[in-house]
C-alpha cells in the first residue's frame, strides 16, 4: 500500500498525533510503517519509540540508510538527512495509533469490530466468537495472542505480544476489510488498552467483553486498579463513535466478577451479563456435566425464562464462560436467537495449548495449558484434583513464572499449585533478564510454605529444574499408570526467551518428543 504523506497526515491527524514541529518540505510517497529500522525500506515511514532496552532514536539514521522517508520522533533531533520529512511529536508511540488508522484508512468502520479483554480467556473466547460467526455463514477476521486470519486460512501467530502494535493493528484490520470481512474479533490486552501503548487507541469497537479481571501484568501498570482501569478503557471506546448502521454498541460482562458493575459503569451503552454460578442475568448456567470429550451445559435465558441445552467438545468446565460470553456476543452482533445459535457451540474447536491433551499410548494423562496466573491456577487445578481424588491418580504439574514481570504472583502460584498437586517441577517460561533459578526459588517458597495437604520437600516431590525439556522428562519419569501430569504455562508459545536468545521452543511438540524417548509411538 502507497500514499502520499500529504493524504493521511492531515491536520486533524497531526493534532491527535501531538505534533510539535515539522521539517522538511516534500510530499513523499510513503510505502509503509516501521518502528523496527532493520524492515525499513525505500518510502518508509519510521517511527522512533522509545524503549526499555533500546532507544529507536539511535537507529534514525539506519532507517534513513535503507532508505526511509519520514521519521517520526519525540526527542530533539540535531542532524537531519536532507530530503527526508521530519515530524516531532509529544509521544512517538501514541501518534503511532492516529498515523496508522489514516494511513490504512480507518479500516474499522468498515467493519463490525468486537474486542475482548480480562486476565483469563481472551484468546478462546475470540476464536469461539470467530467460529460462531463463520459458522453462521458471516465473513469474519480475528487476531489474539495464538492466532488470526484476515477472512481466508487461520494462522499462528509467531510472536507472543497478545495485542500487536497499533501499524500491526491497523494493517491487519485493513487486509480483513479488502478480503470482504464484515466483522473482526480482537483480543484487547491491558497493554494494548492502556494510554501509554496506545496500540488500540483509534480502533472504533462496536461490542467489548470481559472476561474477568485478577491479579496480573502489576510490572506494567503499576497497581490493580490502573490494570482494571485501562481493561476498562475497551468499554469507553463504545461511547466515542455513533454507527449509522448495523447493531448498537454494547457490552458483555461476567457477573460472577467482583468488577462487573465498574465494567457497566465504564459506558453509556447497554450491558449484558452472563453468569456461571447461577446468578439471574441475561445467560446463566444452573447445571454442567463435564468429561474428557466436552461439557453439557444446562442454561437459562432472562428475561424469557427459558432453559437451553448445550453442548461443546471444549475441555474444562471452565470454557463455560468463555463459551458463554461468545453466544451473547453473537446473538447481539447479529439478532439470531440464542436457541439458533447455540446447537453450533457442539462443532466449535478448542484453542491449541489450552487444556490440550498429548496422548502416544502412555498409561497416564499429559496436559498442556496456557495457565500461568494464580486465577488461571484456581480455575483449573479444583476440578482436576476432584476427579483425579476419585480415580487415586496423582497430579503432577510443571510450571514457572515469567521474567520481568509481576513477581508478586510467583509465591502464589506455588502456594496454589501446593495444594492440589502431589509432586511439582518448577521449570523456565521466559526467564528473559533474570537469574531463573532465583525466579523458581521464589514460586518454591509458596509450594514449601503451605504445607496442607502435602507436604513438599526438595527432590523428594518438589524439583528445580531450569531446563524445561528436561524438567518435562523429569516429571514423565516419575507418572504412573493413573497419573496426571499437567504441562503449564506455555501453552501455544513457540519460544523460550532468555537473556541473551530467544530459544525456538514448542510445548506440545516437547511433550510428544518426550513420550518417545519412554517408547510410547
Amino acid at each position: 500500500m502507497e500514499r502520499r504523506l500529504s493524504e493521511f497526515f492531515t491536520g486533524e491527524i497531526a493534532r491527535q498525533a501531538g505534533l510539535i514541529s515539522r521539517r522538511g518540505d516534500a510530499d513523499p510517497l510513503v510505502t509503509g510503517l516501521e518502528y523496527d529500522s532493520r524492515k525499513a525500506g525505500p518510502g518508509s515511514l519510521f517511527f522512533a519509540l522509545p524503549g526499555l532496552h533500546a532507544d529507536g532514536h539511535r537507529y534514525i539514521a539506519g532507517a534513513a540508510a535503507k532508505g526511509a522517508a519520514v521519521i517520526v520522533h519525540e526527542a530533539d533531533i540535531d542532524e537531519q538527512a536532507p530530503g527526508l520529512v521530519y515530524l516531532q511529536v509529544r509521544n512517538s508511540r501514541f501518534a503511532m495509533s492516529p498515523v496508522s488508522a489514516a494511513f490504512y484508512g480507518f479500516p474499522s468502520r468498515r467493519l463490525i469490530v468486537t474486542g475482548v479483554t480480562g486476565t483469563e480467556g481472551k484468546s478462546t473466547t475470540v476464536y469461539l466468537i470467530f467460529q460462531l460467526l463463520r459458522l453462521l455463514g458471516k465473513k469474519a477476521g480475528f487476531f489474539s495472542t495464538v492466532q488470526y486470519s484476515t477472512g481466508g486460512e487461520v494462522q499462528w501467530n509467531p510472536e507472543h505480544q497478545t495485542t500487536p502494535e497499533a501499524t500491526t493493528v491497523q494493517r491487519l484490520l485493513r487486509e480483513m476489510a479488502d478480503n470482504g470481512c464484515k466483522y473482526a474479533v480482537v483480543e484487547a490486552s491491558s497493554h494494548g488498552l492502556s494510554a501509554r501503548t496506545n496500540r488500540l487507541g483509534d480502533v472504533e469497537f462496536r461490542a467489548a467483553v470481559c472476561t474477568n479481571v485478577t491479579h496480573e501484568h502489576l510490572e506494567f501498570h503499576g497497581t490493580w486498579e490502573q490494570y482494571r482501569d485501562d481493561k476498562a478503557n475497551l468499554f469507553r471506546a463504545l461511547d466515542r463513535y455513533a454507527p449509522t448502521k448495523g447493531p448498537a454498541p454494547f457490552g458483555i460482562i461476567n457477573a460472577d466478577d467482583k468488577s462487573a458493575d465498574y465494567f457497566a459503569r465504564a459506558t453509556r451503552q447497554q450491558t449484558l451479563r452472563f453468569s456461571v454460578r447461577g446468578k439471574d442475568v441475561e445467560l446463566s448456567l444452573r447445571a454442567i456435566e463435564s468429561d474428557s470429550s466436552g461439557n453439557w451445559y444446562d442454561a437459562f435465558i432472562a428475561p424469557k425464562n427459558d432453559s437451553i441445552d448445550i453442548r461443546d467438545r471444549l475441555p474444562g468446565a471452565f470454557n463455560a464462560g468463555n463459551l458463554f460470553a461468545a453466544l451473547l456476543v453473537v446473538r447481539g452482533l447479529t439478532g439470531i436467537p440464542l436457541g439458533k445459535i447455540a446447537p453450533l457451540a457442539i462443532r466449535l474447536r478448542p484453542v491449541r495449548g489450552r487444556m490440550t491433551a498429548v496422548a502416544k499410548g502412555q498409561p497416564f494423562e499429559l496436559v498442556v495449558d496456557y495457565a500461568h496466573t494464580p486465577s488461571s491456577f484456581r480455575t483449573i487445578f479444583p476440578p482436576l484434583r476432584e476427579r483425579l481424588s476419585q480415580s487415586g491418580g496423582r497430579i503432577i504439574s510443571l510450571f514457572g513464572s515469567a521474567g520481568e514481570r509481576d513477581t508478586r504472583k510467583r509465591a502464589e502460584q506455588g502456594k496454589i499449585a501446593a495444594e492440589y498437586s502431589d509432586i511439582i517441577v518448577l521449570a523456565d517460561e521466559d526467564p528473559r533478564g533474570e537469574q531463573p533459578m532465583d525466579i523458581l526459588e521464589e514460586i518454591a517458597q509458596g509450594c514449601e510454605a503451605d504445607q496442607s495437604p502435602a507436604v513438599f520437600k526438595r527432590e523428594e516431590n518438589l524439583f528445580l529444574i531450569p531446563d524445561r525439556p528436561a524438567a518435562i522428562r523429569k516429571a514423565l519419569s516419575l507418572a504412573k499408570p493413573g497419573d496426571l501430569v499437567l504441562l503449564l504455562g506455555k501453552g501455544h508459545e513457540n519460544s523460550i526467551i532468555y537473556a541473551n536468545r530467544t530459544m525456538p521452543y514448542d510445548e506440545i511438540a516437547e511433550a510428544e518428543k518426550a513420550l518417545s524417548e519412554l517408547g510410547f509411538a
